[in-house]
């Protein structure tokens, strides 16, 4: 259980990291901390398949939790800038 809130928490974190690193991304703040949270489970999935080390500790949780956030943003960019009409 404490595995679960302590990812939340630094979900969180990360989401609002990626919120100010990708500003224009047309979501709120409180949209940007949900995909963190799920950012911080994609980083710690995709850089454990990759095989990148970046230590251990807090610090190292916010990397791959901010990584995974962007990462889903920028996707989810492409499909939004996808499906807009032009002009």
């Amino acid at each position: 259980m404490d595995g679960i809130i302590y990812t939340i928490i630094i979900g969180a974190v990360c989401g609002y990291i990626a919120d100010v690193l990708m500003s224009d991304n047309g979501y709120g703040l409180l949209v940007s901390i949900i995909i963190g949270i799920a950012g911080s489970f994609v980083g710690s999935w995709a850089f454990g398949e990759l095989g990148i080390k970046v230590g251990s500790g807090v610090v190292s949780d916010i990397i791959r939790g901010a990584s995974g956030a962007i990462l889903i943003l920028f996707i989810l960019g492409l499909f939004k800038r996808g499906t807009r009409r032009r002009s």
